[in-house]
């Protein structure tokens, strides 16, 4: 009796050694690290007291607090213009895998170099981009479009003419467009003399031609609701009080737009939209400008939540 009760638990004890060995180890999730980037002109005081892009980062914050996890789903790091290194440093960028950009006033004073870095390990997969309302002329922002531009020019090309081609940037002014002249980026094919082509870009303006201050709501409609930045947006919802831009919006055609905002006076603009630069993502957001109580709205920050939960992630839906 003795016997068979110890082979029957030295078979249990084999089994369970078996399936210890069978079973999976639970797979480490590794955190979104998000860096908040705002060039933290006084005039967001009035309403964000702490700067607009301390209150971004609070939200993601709160948001680890609330879920009070072992393992939490992002970390945050928020850094200015005017903090060492511009808030920029290799160290932050080496920890960063979605970079949300906040600027309007001083997109100059970022040293250029520093935006062609944040467009490399875009084009290299090693972070995204997700740029905010004015940050549509921000250098990084621009250094994207200007990457993309390149790319769609390659894209076009047989694989004869690819072959020796020569590209050639045309950087253009720093200006907005009117309503009907031609959208850019805006290519242009010259053959040369040793049979080898040449392909002269004007690079995008990266604005549009309408801008209005006045605080007036948008109407926002969800285009495409089963897109992970759409998750749990309702199909239409208002923005109180936002600036207005009008398109025509001088970029590369994106390869999704999320949603479309109009107002009352008959403008519109398509925002929340993607494009794919090398192997990473830029998402660009229209709503917003500083003195208004846009990044507040409880919409619209789930907007930037899900948009930086997918940019994190490695989906490319």
């Amino acid at each position: 009796m003795r016997l068979r009760i110890g082979l029957l638990m030295g078979v249990v004890g084999l089994g369970l050694l078996s399936s210890m060995a069978l079973a999976k180890p639970a797979k480490y999730r590794k955190p979104i690290r998000i860096v908040v980037w705002d060039e933290r002109q006084p005039a967001q005081k009035q309403i964000y007291p702490n700067f607009l892009g301390n209150h971004i980062a609070e939200y993601f914050r709160q948001l680890v607090r609330d879920k009070n996890e072992r393992e939490p789903e992002f970390t945050v790091k928020s850094v200015g213009l005017d903090d060492p290194e511009q808030g920029l440093s290799q160290e932050t960028l080496d920890e960063c895998d979605v970079l949300i950009w906040w600027g309007h006033q001083r997109h100059n004073d970022l040293k250029i170099e520093r935006a062609k870095e944040i467009a490399r390990r875009v084009k290299e997969g090693k972070l995204s981009l997700f740029a905010l309302h004015s940050a549509h002329w921000s250098l990084p922002f621009m250094e994207t479009m200007n990457e993309r531009s390149i790319q769609d020019a390659l894209k076009a090309l047989t694989p004869a003419e690819r072959k020796g081609v020569h590209v050639e940037p045309i950087a253009p002014e720093h200006r907005q467009p009117s309503p009907t002249e031609p959208m850019t980026p805006i290519v242009e094919k010259v053959q040369n003399a040793d049979g080898t082509l040449t392909l002269r870009i004007k690079l995008p303006l990266c604005v549009f031609p309408f801008v209005r201050g006045d605080g007036k709501p948008s109407h926002v409609r969800t285009l495409l609701p089963n897109h992970p930045i759409a998750k749990g947006i309702p199909e239409t919802f208002d923005i109180p009080h936002t600036e207005m831009y009008g398109e025509p919006f001088h970029v590369p055609t994106p390869d999704a737009t999320v949603f479309e905002e109009k107002w009352d006076a008959g403008e519109t603009f398509h925002s929340g939209s993607v494009w794919k630069v090398g192997k990473g993502k830029v998402v660009y957001f229209r709503p917003g400008h500083e003195t208004f109580d846009v990044y507040k709205q409880p919409l619209v920050l789930k907007i930037v939540e899900n948009t930086v939960r997918w940019l994190g992630s490695k989906s490319d839906k």
